[in-house]
């Protein structure tokens, strides 16, 4: 038995299969690199990090925080995953280079190879007919469904191309989009999601079905709760059954500042049409608690999140390779990283006004409850300029960490607030940050602390640190995390905002302000969770 959400982590848009006895599960990773995470399970509840499917959907200034740009808010978003004759395929758009990227592999840890499919769908699902046709279903308001090609790299001339179904603009505030479409049983499910204006006026799930695909979809709204959480509803996501015969849909709910987290719930079908949650008693909303069956009992998840000591040994071909759950800020510069003797070792290439253009912040999701992250530093290699630390990643930012003036450390934390935290759409541009605290540190060695509260809707990151005059002048010494820590600067208001459209990270960062090529070393990475 599992409590829904069944992981507090953000893993939005999910798309879910299942292959024999094992369940696969895609997220939109948007500028997060490596991208388009799958994780797998077999019991729907618990999961693990199976693979990524890129390293980067395209290779471009942009995607690398080049040329002063950055691919904040877009990348990959709302991939559809499926399993066609052995085949794996991943599907999405990334709304910074305005195409849509096909991915293939015969094994779900990949190799993957890439192509394009000519034209741009929002939102899309693959569909894979029994008559050896194939589908791409997409839209916003207004869903169409297209066929494709045999190679699958373009419409297929003379194909059906047809709009499915539309939602009524007077009537919504977000019209359809997140489309799942599915065959089962000879009929045909598309799952979507809206935000109606009346009512509830929340995130919420619909179904139409149809015995062809050249017939009217028939359907209404199918999920239509918040689960007593500040009226975030449950909605978009994908659908999939057990080796048993039974059904579930896998969604998500907005959490504020932790992200989007994913909710399990139970499926059957009356007269042909999904009913989802208690049909008797609780019919369109989620249970608190959800029990599905292990395909394999007793097996054991790699975890999602956690510490790590940097002790890596590299492969044939020189390279490291971090824990699953590590990924950069954009596409890392990987002449400008490494690991040392127990340390994640970060180079500045170029002069940066704030956080957001830092290349090769190290970052993993936070998760809801408390989050504490605690990391030793050492910026004995900082040049004049320089800022190095542990960051809570977002658009509204905030960091604790070592900066050097002329030839003096300084331990600093600054934050970035939104000029109208209740308008995600004000269109700020300025990602500079205010600092709100400092102290003379004697030694380049330091270890800093974030604490993030998410717990009912608190959304605020904590920072302190331990004395550096009392630390071992050793990036190798081990700190002493029994000793107390003191808190620096004020506690710091997170927000979910359209701008990275993410939920909140920490990440371990350097960037330079007057002259790059100062170095950092992070080590003793130790993460804590209290869900």
């Amino acid at each position: 038995m599992a409590f829904n959400p069944i992981l507090k982590l953000d893993y939005p848009d999910v798309d879910v299969i299942r292959v024999e006895d094992t369940y696969y599960m895609i997220s939109t990773t948007m500028y997060f690199m490596p991208g388009g995470v799958i994780l797998r399970s077999y019991d729907l509840t618990h999961w693990e990090i199976a693979s990524y499917v890129f390293d980067a959907h395209d290779d471009t200034p942009a995607a690398r925080l080049e040329e002063g740009k950055n691919i904040y808010g877009q990348g990959m978003w709302a991939a559809s995953l499926r399993c066609h004759k052995g085949i794996f395929y991943v599907c999405f758009v990334a709304n910074d280079t305005h195409k849509t990227y096909l991915y293939r592999a015969e094994n779900i840890e990949g190799p993957w190879t890439k192509q394009q499919i000519a034209g741009f769908y929002h939102d899309c699902s693959l569909l894979f007919d029994d008559d050896g046709r194939t589908y791409i279903v997409y839209g916003n308001t207004d869903i169409y469904l297209t066929e494709l090609n045999e190679d699958l790299s373009a419409p297929k001339e003379g194909g059906l191309h047809r709009l499915l179904v539309s939602d009524n603009r007077s009537k919504v505030g977000l019209g359809y989009e997140g489309s799942h479409i599915y065959k089962i049983n000879g009929r045909y499910y598309l799952f979507l999601i809206h935000w109606p204006n009346h009512g509830t006026r929340r995130r919420t799930e619909a179904c139409f079905v149809s015995d062809s695909l050249n017939g009217t979809f028939v359907g209404r709204d199918v999920v239509d709760d918040d689960m007593d959480y500040f009226n975030a509803g449950v909605a978009q996501g994908g659908i999939v059954d057990t080796p048993d015969g039974h059904w579930y849909a896998m969604l998500f709910q907005d959490y504020g500042a932790l992200g989007r987290i994913p909710v399990l719930v139970p499926v059957i079908f009356q007269n042909g049409f999904p009913v989802f949650g208690n049909p008797s008693t609780h019919s369109g909303k989620v249970p608190k608690k959800v029990k599905s069956t292990s395909t394999r009992p007793g097996y054991h998840y790699a975890p999602l999140y956690g510490g790590d000591d940097f002790c890596y040994t590299p492969d044939a071909d020189g390279k490291f390779h971090l824990k699953s759950f590590w990924q950069w800020n954009h596409i890392p510069d990987n002449s400008l990283w490494g690991i040392g003797a127990h340390s994640y070792n970060i180079k500045s290439g170029k002069l940066c006004s704030n956080l957001t253009q830092a290349v090769n912040t190290l970052t993993q999701r936070l998760v809801g409850g408390v989050s504490t992250v605690t990391v030793t530093l050492d910026g004995s290699g900082l040049a004049d300029g320089d800022f190095a630390g542990l960051c809570a990643l977002q658009g509204c930012y905030a960091f604790i960490g070592l900066t050097k003036e002329a030839g003096k450390y300084y331990i600093v934390t600054h934050e970035r607030t939104p000029g109208t935290p209740s308008n995600p759409s004000s269109g700020e541009t300025n990602y500079d940050s205010t600092e709100t605290a400092r102290i003379s540190a004697d030694s380049p060695f330091v270890t800093l602390r974030l604490c993030a509260c998410f717990r009912n809707m608190q959304d605020t990151v904590e920072f302190s640190y331990q004395d550096p005059e009392k630390y071992a002048a050793s990036s190798k010494t081990e700190p002493d995390i029994a000793r107390t820590f003191t808190s620096l600067g004020q506690p710091h208001k997170l927000y979910f905002m359209l701008d990275h459209f993410t939920g909140c990270r920490a990440g371990l960062f350097l960037y330079s302000t007057k002259t790059s090529g100062g170095s950092a070393a992070f080590s003793h990475f130790l993460f804590d969770a209290e869900e």
